[in-house]
């Protein structure tokens, strides 16, 4: 839930995440994909070698500045709090399967706003599959459905995250050679490293500050009419659609659109996946990566998760193309939703005792 009782904060996070986004893709990022967190993950397992697809190999800093953002933040705010130890096995596997979800559907949450703000009328099977998600979840969490509760843990637990980051971050800039970078494809379509870096420390830290994440904000109004996160998704939304207009990025319209394809169904069920598990482990792709530089060990674990789903779903094939999803895509996708529900049965079990 959001961490304060007016919209102001979020509101201006939501702007610098939309402007932020499409200013990403109008000085080099993929287009409408300035911001896209399991892209951006697709593209971090390639770096480090741990799949070996090299058009996807691109060691992206806005992953870091976004990490890093938000333990500045939280250092300075005295928010960062070290905690832990609640179903880290169960994250780990939603944080998979969220990556799945986003791969079939080609997007994070982010770049589904994007693409909506950007004219991609594909996207709008996965805001209908996302809401469904989120409101299931929501619908679930009314019923008693919790996972088990985090407990304070040692510091030195909640530098490992931000430690990560400063490692990348070196790499970023000494280029070792064991770090891969794709020449082609998405891996040679990104913004100047500084640019991003610097966007992605301002978005990270506002994002920290406000607590802005985009199932977030759907879920608080689903389950109390709350709409102080929403108010910052919806911003998101005004701005990255006023700054693609204005720098000519708009392009309304279902067919040709880039990184896209016409499966709709399945776009639908993929980010029904993406919600559902987003909720279960409170917060999206990106707010876990948030929640990770502020501490929350828990949040860390989903994001080796999200990690090993992006090496595994460029590896297995358990993606989509502008052809549609794979055949190994679909069953994934199945897969998630069974496992999300076994979660849900299970902890509904729990609540009753």
């Amino acid at each position: 839930m959001g961490n304060f009782k007016t919209p102001d904060i979020a509101i201006i996070a939501g702007a610098s995440l939309g402007l932020g986004a499409v200013l990403l893709s109008f000085l080099g990022n993929p287009v409408n994909s300035g911001i896209c967190i399991s892209c951006f993950m697709e593209n971090l397992a390639g770096a480090l070698q741990l799949q070996d697809d090299l058009r996807m190999s691109y060691l992206r800093p806005e992953l870091v500045g976004f990490l890093l953002g938000s333990f500045f933040m939280a250092k300075k705010s005295r928010r960062f709090l070290v905690t832990g130890g609640s179903s880290p096995l169960i994250r780990f596997f939603l944080g998979f399967f969220i990556i799945v979800g986003c791969a079939v559907f080609i997007g994070c949450p982010i770049k589904l706003i994007q693409r909506l703000a950007c004219g991609d009328l594909t996207a709008v099977a996965a805001l209908f599959g996302l809401l469904f998600g989120v409101w299931l979840g929501a619908k679930y969490i009314r019923a008693g459905v919790v996972l088990d509760r985090e407990k304070s843990m040692p510091t030195i637990n909640g530098y490992i995250f931000p430690t990560i980051g400063v490692l990348l971050l070196l790499f970023i800039f000494l280029r070792p050679s064991f770090i891969n970078q794709g020449q082609t494809g998405p891996a040679a379509q990104h913004a100047p490293v500084l640019i991003s870096l610097a966007i992605s420390l301002v978005v990270g830290a506002l994002a920290q500050r406000s607590g802005l994440c985009i199932t977030g904000g759907l879920r608080n109004f689903f389950l109390f009419r709350e709409t102080t996160l929403l108010y910052g998704v919806l911003t998101f939304f005004i701005s990255a659609l006023l700054l693609s207009l204005l720098t000519g990025q708009f392009n309304l319209g279902i067919n040709g659109q880039p990184a896209s394809h016409m499966g709709h169904g399945w776009t639908f069920l993929a980010m029904t996946l993406v919600g559902l598990a987003s909720v279960l482990i409170d917060g999206c792709p990106f707010r876990q990566l948030i929640k990770a530089g502020q501490g929350d060990v828990d949040a860390g674990i989903t994001c080796f998760g999200m990690l090993t789903g992006a090496a595994i779903v460029i590896t297995w094939l358990l993606r989509s193309t502008s052809a549609g999803p794979s055949f190994n895509g679909k069953i994934a996708v199945l897969t998630g939703l069974i496992f999300c529900f076994i979660v849900i049965l299970t902890y509904r079990k729990v609540a009753k005792r």
